[in-house]
């Protein structure tokens, strides 16, 4: 999905998985301010877009999600993980049920995959699940903002902001009223400031909840039955994960980001020391200046001093060893 806002004055098209928006327009620390500040929006039309009606649909999804969804109250937001019988983390959904219908967005290109799943597993439940991505975009308002909602649009409201699953036909209008348009990277960087995990981004083929600090927004301890919770349930109650999401300051004389997947090490090893883990998103931020998230080590001291190839990085904790 292309996004028609890219024809905006300073769209530069991002790469990668979030290619069909802007990455900036023209601005980058102009339009994170603007976001801090609650003003603008961002265009994360490129997202799929997916809906389950019928009459069992928050008992059905119960079944299935992570999330306690059986009797999600109508508005309320919630986010939620499908997992593999291994526990492994494969889908992330962004929830909200509009009393009718619940509406969900995820990540852009995995909404196929997600569907041809929850089809396999509607049984003789009275569900019905629909691609809606070619009918709507999801718009970001960020918190605190006073831009006026369209009626009958589903928003989908969080301490972060509202996702408003706008239709796709009102995109350009809306964004003529919404303020000031911020691109995907300034979203980027307030994401990584509140440390929040994104599949793909923070996941790899092995993660678990508990190394993102997902237990708790995208997990109900207190529920079972859905694939994976044995895994969950074992590692809450008996063990530890092997690994933990922190929070970097890169050394700010660097000219480059250290890219995804960039090996981190401990500061005080050979430049071929042991790996303990990798930064999984690293960003410039207006205020912070650069900075990641990465997965370590579960064992490496909080206060340890780390290297991301020649790049000094000092953690925050976000995951506690």
């Amino acid at each position: 999905m292309k996004s028609p806002l890219l024809s905006l004055p300073g769209a530069v098209p991002a790469e990668g998985v979030d290619e069909g928006v802007a990455a900036h327009y023209g601005d980058l620390f102009r339009e994170q301010r603007a976001l801090s500040d609650g003003t603008g929006f961002v265009d994360l039309s490129h997202r799929g877009v997916l809906s389950v009606s019928g009459d069992d649909r928050l008992s059905w999804l119960h079944l299935l999600l992570t999330q306690h969804v059986s009797a999600l109250p109508v508005g309320e937001a919630t986010e939620a993980l499908i997992l593999s019988a291994h526990g492994h983390i494969e889908h992330a959904l962004y929830l909200v049920d509009d009393g009718e219908t619940v509406w969900a967005h995820v990540e852009p290109g995995t909404q196929e995959a997600l569907i041809a799943y929850l089809e396999s597993m509607k049984f003789f439940y009275r569900v019905e699940v629909a691609d809606r991505t070619a009918e709507f975009a999801v718009v970001h308002l960020p918190a605190g903002s006073i831009t006026e909602v369209p009626d009958k649009v589903v928003v989908r409201e969080t301490p972060y902001g509202r996702d408003l699953f706008l239709p796709r036909a009102d995109l350009e209008s809306y964004a003529e009223k919404a303020g000031p348009a911020a691109g995907i990277l300034a979203h980027e960087a307030l994401r990584v400031e509140q440390h929040r995990p994104r599949l793909g981004f923070e996941t790899d083929h092995r993660t678990i909840p508990h190394e993102l600090g997902w237990i708790g927004t995208a997990v109900h301890l207190q529920k079972g039955c859905y694939r994976g919770q044995e895994t969950v349930a074992r590692v809450q109650n008996l063990g530890k994960p092997p690994r933990r999401l922190v929070f970097l300051h890169l050394d700010g004389s660097e000219v480059h980001l250290p890219a995804r997947g960039t090996e981190l090490r401990l500061a005080d090893d050979s430049p071929d020391g042991r790996k303990i883990g990798f930064i999984t998103t690293s960003v410039r931020h207006h205020e912070l200046g650069p900075v990641a998230l990465a997965l370590i080590k579960r064992n490496v001291p909080a206060d340890a001093p780390l290297m991301a190839d020649t790049t000094a990085a000092a953690q925050e904790t976000v995951v506690e060893p």
